[in-house]
Formats: C-alpha cells, structure tokens, sequence
C-alpha cells in the first residue's frame, strides 16, 4: 500500500478529516491523496496557495513573517498547515489535520535560499510542527520527493 493510501486508511480509522496546502508542489499533494479510493471521507480540501500573498488572506498566515522572513520558513509552514484546517472547515467544524508544502524547486531561488530548501508543516489536534529538507534535483524531482514528504511526514506524525 502507498503511503497516500496509508495516511487515507489512518486517517479513516480515526474519523479524522484533512486539509492540504500547498505552495511549491502545486496541487500534486492532494491529487496523490485522492488518487486513493476512499479519499473523500476524509479529505476536506485543498488550496495552492502559490502567490505568497494568498497564504496571509487565504490561510491566516503573519503577514509580518512573511514580510520579515518570505513563504519559505519553518513557521509559514505552520501557520500554513493550521490556517488549512480552518480554510477548508466543513459545518463549522475545522479539519483535524492540516499538512503544507512550502520551498524552492528552482531552477533559481527569488530569495538566496538555495533551491531544494522544503518545509513540511503538520497541524494535529496534538500541535503543530515542521519538518526541514533539503532536496537535489531538477524542479520535478524536487517537487516528487517534497509530494513524497508531506505523506510520509504526515503518516509518521499521526503514527507517534
């Protein structure tokens, strides 16, 4: 089983529900997801959040920290991840678990970074964290391995 259909049938066994943004994977976090049979009984939705502006007026994120330190930070990851469950609330009812992608997958960096620099953030009823990378590549192996990592990230954090 795929780590996507994993974190469905974890997540499913909870009755817990997902919200996924994403900033440099654009999308393919959560196409992996429903590319599971079964997705749409937890999974709430997703953003791409691409436009560093979108991230503070769509999912809540500082604007004083992205001013200070750009989409590509430990924290935006955070906030992006918590600001996801709320985004994508159903009934008034948050998403238990939100799951973001933020980086650089090149081919340059806008901010000095160097490219392959990934933040996965994870909200759980738990906490929230974030977990580094840093990834080679061209552009698509770089955004396959973060796809890969916000699962994996996700699946090991719901298994502690």
């Amino acid at each position: 089983m795929s780590s996507a259909a994993d974190l469905v049938a974890l997540l499913s066994e909870r009755g817990w529900t997902l919200g996924i943004a994403e900033s440099l994977t654009g999308g393919a976090v959560s196409s992996a997801v429903v590319a599971v049979p079964g997705a749409s009984v937890v999974l709430n939705g997703a953003v791409v959040s691409y436009a560093t502006p979108v991230k503070h007026t769509l999912l809540g994120v500082d604007g004083d920290l992205l001013d200070e330190h750009g989409p590509v930070h430990p924290r935006v990851a955070e906030q992006m991840a918590d600001g996801v469950r709320a985004a994508v609330a159903v009934d008034g009812r948050n998403a238990d678990v939100g799951v973001a992608t933020t980086g650089i997958a090149g081919p340059a960096s806008p901010d000095g970074q160097p490219v392959g620099t990934v933040h996965i953030g994870i909200a759980t009823p738990a906490g929230t964290r974030s977990v580094a990378f840093r990834f080679g590549g061209d552009r698509e192996e770089i955004r396959r391995q973060s796809v890969d990592a916000a699962i994996s990230t996700a699946l090991r954090t719901l298994q502690e």
